[in-house]
């Protein structure tokens, strides 16, 4: 399966709409995309929407926590959104859940 990806920008928070499977076939090219925008500095806030993600491995929970390890640097902030339950229990199981899902009621 490929891997589609589609963007869009509203003030100063930048959209990523991630399409199809995220393994380590197609993570390189996330990967990079991510890291190229979390490394802005101007960019605060990345929202990475799963919601057509059909499958993620563990080369694609390697690639946010790459891209997490790069907004300490940036100052930026990296959130996903729209899990599929099977995505959501990967982010759950690994941690990540708790440190880029955002949560109902934060002011964000």
């Amino acid at each position: 399966m490929e891997l589609t990806m589609k963007e869009s920008v509203q003030d100063d928070q930048h959209f990523l709409y991630v399409a199809g499977e995220i393994d380590a076939y197609t993570v390189p090219r996330l990967r990079e995309r991510l890291l190229a925008l979390v490394s802005v500095p101007e960019r605060r806030r990345v929202t990475v929407d799963l919601q057509e993600v059909e499958y993620i491995d563990s080369t694609g929970i390697g690639a946010f926590v790459a891209a997490m390890k790069a907004c300490k640097q940036s100052g930026s902030v990296l959130e996903v959104q729209n899990l599929s339950p099977r995505v959501e229990r990967l982010f759950r199981i690994t941690g990540l859940y708790e440190r880029i899902v955002p949560h109902k009621g934060e002011n964000h």
